[in-house]
């Protein structure tokens, strides 16, 4: 029992066998994927691959590569799917220095207002932060987020920062970077209690050892739970049973009691 908690199954690099895919990781004892629409054009997308498959989950959200976009009317537009009882979270939304593709002003503003949002829809929100430790933490504590179910996504910082953001009732999300030399994911792995970890692929990107190089896919997330297993010398089934059960209590459980429906978002049969 595993669950990629963080895939991108709407993008052109699934056009070709987005099904075939699909059918991999559920062959690989995937139980759960959240693909997570990171701009407009991806919106509808998403949602229709989650409406079609049943293992399958939404989120969406205005990646910080696109903080520029964010506007009125398209938040008006993201409004209108986040009660789909198939978009279970609100994201990826966040700060990335690294790349700048959006002014930093324009980050943050749609960061803040993200947050709001996706507080008041009362979602679970999933957070990129790349090359923006420091502000991103600063936002985090403006915010208040204490109590509202938060993940960092992709986490690549170090020890002391996630020691920081545990304080806080963040979790944290293991991608395939885990199986790579010189991650630091290994000594972060040792640090943080399992029931605060997800486990994801990022796909179609960072794909672990030994495919790396090679288009990632929701099957590869048995490969990151394996590694999480030999850090912390645990059973591999043992682990994905873990954070399985930490995904549907923070995304499946939630939304259906929100919505006070279980239609759709029980356990897969």
């Amino acid at each position: 029992m595993f669950v990629d908690s963080h895939c991108h199954l709407e993008m052109e690099e699934y056009d070709a066998d987005r099904d075939a895919v699909i059918a991999r990781a559920v062959a690989s004892g995937v139980s759960y994927m959240l693909t997570v629409a990171t701009e407009e054009r991806y919106f509808s997308k998403a949602v229709e691959i989650a409406g079609a498959n049943e293992r399958v989950y939404a989120a969406i959200g205005v990646h910080p590569h696109n903080a520029a976009d964010y506007s009125e009317a398209l938040e008006k537009r993201i409004r209108g799917y986040l009660d789909h009882p198939k978009v279970v979270g609100y994201g990826e939304i966040g700060l990335d220095f690294y790349r700048n593709y959006s002014p930093k002003e324009a980050q943050m503003e749609a960061f803040e207002r993200q947050i709001a949002l996706a507080r008041e829809a009362r979602l679970p929100i999933i957070i990129h932060s790349r090359n923006a430790r420091a502000e991103t933490m600063e936002v985090l504590k403006r915010a208040a987020i204490e109590g509202h179910p938060t993940i960092i996504h992709c986490y690549s910082y170090d020890v002391d920062t996630a020691r920081k953001v545990l304080d806080m009732g963040i979790f944290l999300s293991i991608p395939g970077t885990v199986t790579y030399k010189n991650s630091g994911l290994a000594e972060v792995l040792q640090h943080v209690p399992l029931e605060r970890l997800l486990s994801e692929t990022d796909a179609p990107f960072l794909s672990p050892s030994p495919h790396r190089g090679k288009r990632n896919e929701p099957a590869n997330v048995v490969r990151v739970v394996e590694e999480i297993a030999t850090i912390r010398r645990k059973d591999p089934e043992e682990i994905g049973a873990m954070l399985t059960e930490t995904f549907t209590s923070l995304f499946l459980k939630r939304k259906a009691a929100g919505s006070g429906e279980a239609s759709g978002l029980g356990p897969p049969p």
